[in-house]
C-alpha cells in the first residue's frame, strides 16, 4: 500500500517514520507530476513546498491551528494531506480548487489569490484569538519571498511584531522568486541570508569550546552572549526582522522534514511571533522544472510529464501581439518604459526588458507603488506603460485616481487577462476593471477586438501626455482581425444587415465584437434590420456611439466585464443625458464571485452566447409590441 493512500488527515502523519516521511515526499512529488500534467495547474511552487507541507502539518493541528497560505497557488501538497487527493478535476467546474477553499474542507482558511495578504489574515486572526481568550491555538502563515515584496506585507509585520504575546508564526518559503527571480532590497537581505547558514554551527562549536575552557558561569555567561552577538553581525544578519521585534529561527533546509519539523517546533515553542526562514527549490524533483530558468513550470497547462513539453501548442495570443509592438514603440521613442509587478515575462514585457534593459522596471508585488512611480516618471517626462493582470490593477485604484489621474499623468496601463479567465477562479477573474475605472476623470479605456486595433490602440495611448490611458485585452486565443466597413466618428462598423424589421444595433466591446457579429448574424436571420459597431475607446463613452443609438430602435452593448456599471450602463445613462428615448440592453458579467471553470462555461452560466444575447433582443422588441 502506498504511503500516501494511508494519509487522510494531518494525524496520519505522525505515526510515520523519518525514512516513511522521505518516501512520502517521493511519492506526492509523482502524484504532483503525473496529476498536474494532465489537468494543468501550479505545478513548480507545489513541488517546492513538499517537505515544508508535511512538516506543518506534523508540528500544528490544524485546522484547530489556522495554517494560512499566500497566495494559494502552493496549496496543492496541503490539500493532499488533508483528505483530498482525487485531482482528476482539479481547476474544473465542480472539481477541485486550484487554490484553499473553504467550501472544501475545513483546513482551509483564505480563498484569495491576491498576493502579500496572508500575513495580514493571520494578524487579525491572532488577534481575535488574544481576545478570545485561546491561548492554545497558533497562527501559521506561509508566505513566499516573492510576496514579501508587496507592502501590504510590511504593513501586517509592523503590527504583527507588537503583539509580543500572540502565538504567530510566519513561514518566510525562500525560493528565490515568484513567477520570476525575486528582485529588490529583501531580496538581497534574503540572499545574504541564504548564504550565511553557518551561524548555529558556528555557535556549537563555540559554546563546545567554552564548556572545555572550565571558565566561571558568569565569565562563561559573558563570553557566550557576546559570542553570539559576533556571530549574528558576521555569519547571520537577521537583525532586520529582529529589529522589528520579531524572533527569526534560520535558514533552514525546506528539503529536510526534520530539519524543518525542528525549526517550527522551536518557534511554536516560542509563545510569541516568530519568523521561520525556510530555502526551497521550486520544482524540486522534477528535471524539466528544475533545469528551466524562465520558470515556464510555475503554472502548466497540459503537457507531457516526460519531458514537460505542452500537450497543445499555445496559440498566436494577445500578450505575444503587445510584447511585439512595446519593442517597436521602445525602439521609436526613447522615453517611453516599461513597469510590471512580479510579471515581467507572464505579461509580455520579456522581449522589451531584453532589448531595453534600463528602461524597464520589475517593481516586485506591489502594484500600488508601480502606479505612483510611474506617475512620478511621467512628471519627469517619461511615458510609462504598466503591464499587469487585469485583476490586479483592482488593487492600485487610489493610486490611479489620486496619483495619476489626478496629476494628469501620462501614464498608459495595459491589463492582460481582462474579462473571464476561467480555472483560476473568482479572484483572478479580470472583470472588474471597466466598471471601476469608468469613474476616474480624465481616463481613457480601450478594449480592442484584434490585433489590428490592439497595435493601434497602444500607439495611440502612448501618445497621450495629459491623462492615463488603459489598453484592455483578454486571456483567450487571439482570432482573425475584423475589418471595418465603415466609421462613423470614430465608432467602426462591423457589419449591415438590410431587413424589413425592427433597426437594432448591436455594440461589441473588445473581444466580444467577435460575439456582436455572431448576434446580428442571428437577428438578420429573423428579418430584422441590424447594424453591428465597435467603438474601440470605450470610456468615455464616444458622443457619435450616443448619436448612432439614436439611429435605431433597440440597442443591445455586450461587454466582458461586470455589468453593473460597465460600458453598457454608462451607455444608456448618456443616451437618457442626450433624450434619446431609444432602449439600451446591456449585457455583461454579474456583479457575483465565479467559481472556477473553463471560459465558455461560464459564458454559457452568465448568458453571453450569442444565442442568448440574440433572444434577449428578441424578447424585448416583442415585450415593447405587445
Amino acid at each position: 500500500m502506498a504511503l500516501l493512500d494511508r494519509i487522510s488527515s494531518p494525524s496520519d502523519l505522525r505515526r510515520l517514520s523519518e525514512r516513511e516521511l522521505v518516501a512520502l515526499a517521493a511519492e506526492i512529488r509523482d502524484f504532483l507530476v503525473a496529476s498536474v500534467s494532465r489537468t494543468g495547474g501550479h505545478l513548480g511552487p507545489n513541488l517546492g513546498v513538499v517537505e515544508l507541507s508535511i512538516a506543518l502539518h506534523r508540528v500544528f493541528d490544524s485546522p484547530r491551528d489556522s495554517v494560512v497560505f499566500d497566495t494559494g497557488h502552493q496549496a496543492y501538497v496541503h490539500k493532499l494531506l488533508t483528505g483530498r487527493q482525487d485531482f482528476s478535476d482539479l481547476r474544473t467546474r465542480g472539481g477541485m480548487s486550484g487554490y484553499p477553499s473553504r467550501a472544501e474542507s475545513p483546513h482551509d482558511v483564505v480563498e484569495n489569490s491576491h498576493a502579500s495578504t496572508a500575513l495580514s489574515w493571520a494578524d487579525g486572526i491572532a488577534k481575535a484569538h488574544e481576545l478570545r481568550g485561546r491561548s492554545d491555538r497558533h497562527v501559521v502563515a506561509v508566505i513566499g519571498d516573492g510576496a514579501l515584496t508587496g507592502g501590504m506585507a510590511w504593513e501586517a509585520l509592523n503590527n504583527i511584531a507588537a503583539g509580543r504575546d500572540r502565538r504567530l508564526v510566519i513561514v518566510v518559503n525562500d525560493n528565490g522568486r515568484s513567477y520570476a527571480p525575486t528582485i529588490g532590497g529583501l531580496a538581497h537581505h534574503l540572499d545574504t541570508l541564504r548564504v550565511t547558514n553557518g551561524y548555529e554551527a558556528v555557535l556549537s562549536w563555540g559554546k563546545r569550546t567554552l564548556r572545555r575552557s572550565g571558565a566561571p558561569g558568569r565569565l562563561a555567561y559573558d563570553a557566550l552572549h557576546g559570542l553570539k552577538k559576533g556571530i549574528k553581525d558576521v555569519v547571520a544578519p537577521q537583525g532586520m526582522f529582529e529589529d522589528l521585534g520579531l524572533k527569526y529561527v534560520g535558514p533552514v533546509d525546506g528539503h529536510d522534514v526534520a530539519a524543518v519539523e525542528r525549526a517550527l517546533a522551536r518557534a511554536k515553542a516560542f509563545g510569541g511571533p516568530v519568523i521561520v526562514h525556510v530555502i526551497t527549490e521550486k520544482g524540486r524533483g522534477y528535471s524539466p522544472a528544475e533545469q528551466d530558468v524562465a520558470d515556464r513550470f510555475h503554472a502548466v497547462g497540459r503537457i507531457h510529464p516526460e519531458t514537460g513539453l505542452p500537450v497543445a501548442p499555445s496559440r498566436f495570443s494577445w500578450t505575444k501581439v503587445f510584447a511585439d509592438e512595446m519593442v517597436r514603440i521602445g525602439r521609436r521613442r526613447p522615453d517611453v518604459v516599461a513597469i510590471t509587478a512580479a510579471m515581467l515575462a507572464p505579461v509580455g514585457l520579456a522581449p522589451f526588458e531584453a532589448e531595453f534593459p534600463e528602461r524597464t522596471f520589475d517593481v516586485g508585488i506591489a502594484e500600488q507603488h508601480a502606479a505612483t512611480s510611474a506617475a512620478g516618471m511621467a512628471f519627469a517626462g517619461l511615458h510609462p506603460v504598466v503591464a499587469v493582470y487585469a485583476t490586479f490593477l483592482n488593487r492600485a485604484f487610489d493610486q490611479v485616481l489620486m496619483d495619476v489621474a489626478l496629476h494628469r499623468a501620462g501614464v498608459t496601463f495595459v491589463l492582460d487577462r481582462a474579462g473571464l479567465t476561467g480555472e483560476d477562479g473568482a479572484s483572478h477573474n479580470g472583470m472588474w476593471d471597466m466598471a471601476m475605472l469608468r469613474v476616474v476623470p480624465g481616463l481613457r479605456l480601450a478594449a480592442p477586438r484584434d490585433e489590428a486595433t490592439l497595435r493601434s490602440a497602444l500607439r495611440a495611448a502612448v501618445d497621450v501626455d495629459d491623462a492615463p490611458t488603459v489598453v484592455r485585452y483578454p486571456k483567450t486565443p487571439l482570432g482573425d482581425d475584423i475589418p471595418a466597413i465603415d466609421a462613423v466618428e470614430g465608432v467602426d462598423v462591423l457589419a449591415r444587415h438590410a431587413g424589413p424589421g425592427a433597426r437594432v444595433l448591436v455594440v461589441g466591446i473588445g473581444s466580444m465584437a467577435t460575439t456582436a457579429v455572431q448576434v446580428g448574424e442571428q437577428l438578420a436571420a429573423t428579418g430584422l434590420q441590424v447594424t453591428i459597431v465597435d467603438p474601440r475607446w470605450v470610456l468615455p463613452v464616444p458622443s457619435a456611439l450616443v448619436k448612432v443609438v439614436g439611429e435605431h430602435d433597440l440597442t443591445l452593448c455586450v461587454e466582458d466585464g461586470v455589468v453593473e456599471g460597465g460600458v453598457g450602463a454608462t451607455l444608456a445613462q448618456r443616451v437618457t443625458e442626450a433624450g434619446i428615448r431609444t432602449p439600451v440592453l446591456a449585457r455583461g458579467i454579474p456583479a457575483q464571485f465565479l467559481e472556477h471553470a473553463s471560459i465558455a462555461q461560464l459564458v454559457e452560466a452568465v448568458r453571453l452566447r450569442p444565442e442568448d444575447l440574440a433572444a434577449d433582443v428578441l424578447g424585448a422588441l416583442a415585450a415593447a409590441d405587445a
